[in-house]
């Protein structure tokens, strides 16, 4: 989320220091050519006026047309502007430098016939700093409502681009600075306020791996969210109470039950005393009698099994596997199946006795559903993050439908209804597993068959 916000926030941020930003640079730029053009009128209406008594053809003297001719070549050489005074013939009356004259085409021909019509010329077109413009400038002289000459200055505009382009650097700067501190703004508010989202989801994660007793602790952030983990505590609460409620029924059902079904089966066998040897409806009661105790002893499991914590250690899983399969081999070989194992020495943190019971119950299976003469192979293997322990047989395996259903409490394929079990063991190993941070997966075993993959972490569990 924090990805996503944070381009949001800065985008904005920076389209709104853009909008402040361009504006200013463009009024700086138009400030300091103002400056420019304000000076150069300035200049022209000051030389229009030493102009007005040389430019009249009656009374005007050569001690005038000289002074004029030296202040233009002397305002030409101190800020190299070039400076001319022409009559409306386009005939120079004095010029600084001498060799300067009027062009035929362009800015300076546009002013001089714009100041003709006895007014000044237009401020120029604004010059950017990547342009090499001039600032052109006219001003007529007016003696007797005539215009007896115009006065036109050609400035270069270097030294205003380089003072605007230092302007505009520190207009850059700092809107830069400004953005900088915005991000960290942004940084720090997107913080503040996703704080708590990832808190709540870090708990939402270890609650939905068992961990019931998580609970999220957000003494920061905006009040909506803390309220939200409040309301979150409250619930995770309510339901670790049903949970809990849960588990206790089931045990205490269990128990409370195994006493009276204890006296039933023994009045059973009592009454079998009683009837003819091999009678088939006392054993078929006998055995459902068995099977119901068998039941209740794996719910009674199960409870335990969901409710009881895991001791984790950091155990040598290739040798608690190796000897899971010394235990069951006799029992495979009993019935004709090839039990074998690969279980190179490795480690990784699990309950052994949670993982034992885990392996013996898919052992278990695997023997109880392959045929004679095939073979259960257990496979142990690792990597940098988990070590897993694979139980493959050659048994008539599971469609996709029942692989989605396999581990469910009570469930059984329908095509197994006759061999012996409860179908709880898988769904109490799966139960000690994940107290430990551990799983277990179902897979297809080709060409038929079914896999078994138990999983145990190999990093430390935290805290």
């Amino acid at each position: 989320m924090r990805t996503r916000l944070l381009p949001l926030l800065i985008v904005l941020m920076a389209a709104v220091l853009l909008a402040l930003g361009i504006p200013l640079a463009v009024s700086l730029a138009s400030a300091q050519q103002q400056n420019v053009v304000v000076d150069r009128i300035d200049d022209t209406a000051y030389f229009a006026a030493i102009a007005r008594p040389a430019a009249d053809p009656t009374t005007g003297s050569r001690d005038e047309l000289r002074i004029l001719s030296r202040e233009l070549e002397s305002y030409y050489d101190v800020y190299g502007i070039r400076v001319g005074v022409f009559l409306p013939n386009d005939t120079p009356l004095a010029n600084g430098p001498t060799t300067w004259f009027l062009p035929e085409t362009g800015e300076v021909r546009d002013a001089f016939e714009e100041s003709l019509l006895s007014r000044r010329s237009h401020d120029p077109q604004q010059v950017w700093p990547w342009q090499q413009g001039r600032l052109v400038v006219a001003s007529p002289v007016i003696r007797d409502g005539d215009v007896v000459a115009v006065v036109v200055t050609d400035s270069p505009t270097g030294q205003m681009r380089s003072r605007i382009t230092h302007g505009w650097l520190i207009i850059g700067s700092g809107l830069t600075a400004a953005m900088l501190v915005a991000v960290g703004a942004a940084l720090r508010l997107t913080g503040w306020v996703l704080r708590p989202v990832r808190v709540l989801d870090a708990t939402t994660h270890q609650i939905a791996s068992g961990r019931l007793k998580s609970r999220v602790a957000v003494a920061s952030g905006p009040p909506e969210l803390r309220r939200l983990a409040g309301s979150f505590n409250e619930m995770a609460d309510n339901v670790e109470d049903v949970l809990e409620q849960q588990r206790a029924f089931v045990a205490d059902a269990s128990h409370q039950l195994r006493n009276p079904l204890a006296a039933l089966l023994l009045r059973i066998e009592l009454l079998a005393f009683e009837l003819p040897e091999g009678n088939q409806e006392i054993a078929s009661v006998q055995a459902e009698g068995k099977r119901l105790a068998q039941v209740l002893d794996d719910l009674l499991d199960l409870a335990l099994a969901e409710h009881t914590a895991a001791d984790l250690q950091l155990t040598d899983v290739g040798t608690l596997a190796a000897e899971r399969v010394a235990a069951w081999a006799p029992t495979a070989e009993a019935k004709g199946v090839r039990l074998v194992g690969s279980c190179p020495p490795t480690t990784a943190w699990a309950d052994p006795v949670a993982l034992s019971s885990a392996l013996d119950a898919v052992i278990d299976n695997a023997v109880k559903f392959t045929p004679r003469d095939q073979s259960v192979e257990v496979t142990v293997a690792s990597d940098g993050t988990e070590s897993t322990i694979e139980v493959a047989d050659h048994g008539p395996g599971l469609t996709d439908e029942e692989l989605a259903r396999i581990g469910d409490r009570f469930w059984r394929s329908g095509r197994h209804q006759n061999i012996k079990g409860s179908g709880l063991g898988l769904s109490i190993s799966r139960a000690l597993l994940a107290a430990g941070g551990g799983s277990m997966a179902y897979g297809h075993h080709e060409p038929h068959g079914l896999r078994v993959t138990v999983t145990v972490p190999r990093s430390a569990p935290t805290a």
